[in-house]
């Protein structure tokens, strides 16, 4: 069974510097039918305007992984990791037992629209770590490419938890298969673009989530940009 969250009923906060939708509960958004997915917490999308961002800030006991869609994404962190975000990075913040950090569009005029996902860890405690990655389009199109996973195979970034996160750039037409194994769960979170998923038509920012064994077949309607979560 498909239970899909359609862009449109997100929680939405608009800071004025900041456009954010929220796919889950966060912050003064709170519904308890969307508390998260399984070890999936939060998925927000959010819009930064030039020369803003988020002030040096906490964290503790979650990994939080970045997918930058348009623009750059300045990092700095307690750690003492320095980095821009940009489109085909996916950036990996292991809070452990705490870290603080800052991000901000470092542009003069271009606004920075991204992801923020967080994941809640195996276990609390333990040293933070950073990390970061690029991935080409090239190597994301027309397949499902593993970009986190819990053992770091194929060259992707290790986190704390028993998650692969595939990501994927569709062409119009394109189709991309994923098996569901017995006593997993998957989460389909629309980027960009249009999907056809089984049947059900998708746009960017609907979710899609399912305990059910099967393969899921995606098909790009028009350019389409998707991540897809295998959790346990």
């Amino acid at each position: 069974m498909l239970n899909i969250r359609k862009s449109e009923e997100r929680g939405h906060a608009q800071h004025g510097w900041l456009d954010s939708h929220h796919t889950f509960s966060f912050a003064s958004y709170h519904d308890p039918r969307f508390m998260g997915f399984g070890h999936l917490r939060v998925i927000n999308e959010d819009r930064v305007l030039p020369g803003q961002g988020f002030g040096t800030h906490p964290h503790r006991d979650m990994e939080i992984l970045t997918y930058v869609l348009e623009g750059e994404l300045q990092h700095r962190d307690s750690m003492g990791n320095g980095s821009v975000i940009r489109p085909g990075d996916v950036q990996h913040m292991s809070a452990g037992s705490g870290v603080t950090h800052s991000e901000y569009n470092p542009s003069k005029t271009e606004s920075v629209h991204f992801l923020q996902i967080w994941i809640l860890p195996q276990s609390s405690g333990g040293a933070p770590s950073y990390d970061q990655r690029h991935f080409a389009v090239g190597d994301r199109q027309n397949r499902l490419r593993l970009v986190a996973s819990a053992d770091g195979r194929d060259g992707s970034i290790r986190v704390r938890q028993n998650i692969s996160l595939y990501a994927s750039v569709l062409e119009p037409g394109a189709t991309v298969e994923h098996t569901i194994p017995t006593g997993r769960k998957a989460w389909v979170q629309v980027a960009r673009g249009t999907l056809d998923l089984e049947g059900r038509q998708l746009s960017a920012g609907d979710g899609v989530a399912t305990d059910d064994p099967s393969t899921l077949n995606l098909r790009a309607t028009s350019a389409a940009e998707v991540l897809l979560f295998d959790l346990a």
